[in-house]
């Protein structure tokens, strides 16, 4: 009687940002087969991944220490049949797989067959498979709508009496809220504050400026549960000088550190400004000095060269708390890598450049997320002010874009407390 492969993943049931461990036992010795992963996204897309083994002497692929000698990822990747997921032949073009509904799972279906396989997986009946889940909220986590003082927001709150160490988390020129991200801080300890700052509506975005992100710095220094002092903005992309404008000019923005990814201190924002004129001028740039490939817009020529005009970017020796950086030198979006260095110089020569952390990462693109998130380098995008949907190149390899994922996510926690907790413990992953 032939044996019945057996699958198993460990945890099941896990946080987004954690690894889980994939084993298949009771296979013939030497027996070729595919783990594939497959997931419907929110928008019913079908997004897979897939590696090919062999089994050992003993019958067992153990994805933690073997190889995958093919498939969408290769060589021994635990955690690559997620970051190396792709939308299934067919799809529709510029997908970006992204989480709305933080309240629920990503569901993720994995599975075992025989063979070799890259195509047809639907046609083929699986040896095994398994059903598992991928949260942002830890248990306890709780969700509040905030829309208070003209911010529309949420704020996520971790279990247990607090106070939390709080952070004010911002997302680039797609606008609108995005939570993922505030809810996986939630989940590590953090009393974290999605909001949004573009609004689809343009003639609101005339309205938002300096007194909206002072509002919603409050409003988190006085939820109950969080820490007054010890407040962290952390922004992405287009968000990025918002949070450093903020920062160095705010009278009374006053964060006790800064988190900044894939963007520049370019195009401040000044204090009476607001978003939509600052975001209409670079929506103007882009017209006049994009580049094309393949159709794909490439931005990060728009921010080149890096102006001397102090006027045109932020004093980067206004900054008086720590700042963290996140560079991915394969950026296609935006000119990340000389953005940083001319903060570097700029914060040298006014002698706060020990206040300064720069991580950057060969390979990486524009859209450095969660770990584990599957690397996203073309895709289409809504341009905040115009309203005009382009196909936007980001940049990066997929296995060094997943290892800045991976990498800069622990360091950014590892920074979070660091500034935040001081003797509070680190936040320890629990299992779903």
């Amino acid at each position: 009687m032939n044996s019945v492969p057996v699958l198993t993943v460990k945890p099941w049931r896990a946080l987004f940002d954690e690894k889980f461990h994939v084993v298949v036992g009771n296979l013939p010795p030497t027996q070729e087969v595919t783990l594939h992963s497959l997931h419907q996204s929110e928008d019913t897309d079908y997004w897979e991944a897939f590696g090919h083994y062999v089994s050992d002497a003993q019958g067992r692929v153990t994805v933690a220490k073997d190889p995958s000698v093919g498939g969408t990822y290769e060589g021994v990747e635990p955690m690559g049949l997620l970051w190396s997921m792709r939308p299934v032949p067919g799809s529709r073009t510029g997908l970006r797989l992204r989480r709305k509904k933080v309240h629920t799972p990503m569901v993720v279906h994995i599975s075992v067959y025989s063979g070799h396989m890259s195509q047809g997986f639907r046609e083929q009946v699986a040896l095994a498979s398994v059903v598992t889940e991928r949260w942002y909220m830890a248990p306890g986590v709780r969700r509040v709508n905030i829309t208070e003082g003209g911010v529309t927001g949420t704020l996520f709150l971790p279990p247990g009496p607090g106070p939390f160490p709080g952070v004010l988390d911002m997302w680039g020129g797609g606008g609108g809220l995005v939570e993922y991200r505030a809810a996986l801080l939630a989940s590590h300890g953090f009393a974290a504050m999605a909001i949004i700052y573009l609004f689809p509506d343009h003639k609101k975005n005339t309205t938002i400026g300096y007194p909206y992100f002072e509002n919603a710095f409050r409003l988190l220094q006085d939820q109950p549960l969080v820490a007054t002092d010890r407040i962290a903005l952390l922004g992405i992309s287009a968000a990025v000088p918002v949070v450093l404008s903020i920062t160095a000019y705010s009278k009374t923005v006053k964060p006790r550190c800064c988190v900044c990814i894939s963007g520049t201190h370019t195009g401040r924002i000044g204090a009476t400004q607001s978003i939509a004129e600052a975001y209409s001028r670079i929506e103007k740039l882009c017209k006049k000095a994009c580049r094309y490939e393949k159709n794909h817009i490439i931005g990060r020529d728009v921010f080149l060269p890096i102006p001397e005009d102090i006027d045109l970017k932020v004093e980067m020796g206004r900054i008086t708390c720590p700042l963290l950086l996140v560079v991915g030198q394969d950026d296609q979006s935006n000119a990340t890598v000389e953005s940083a260095d001319d903060m570097k110089q700029m914060m040298e020569r006014a002698g706060n450049s020990n206040l300064l952390t720069t991580l950057s990462y060969p390979g990486a693109g524009h859209l450095i997320e969660m770990p584990y998130s599957p690397h996203c380098k073309v895709s289409s995008f809504l341009m905040p002010i115009s309203r005009e949907r382009v196909l936007a190149l980001w940049g990066g390899l997929t296995k060094p874009h997943a290892v800045a994922q991976e990498d800069s996510w622990e360091k950014i926690l590892g920074f979070l407390r660091e500034h935040l907790c001081h003797s509070v413990k680190p936040h320890v992953q629990s299992r779903l």
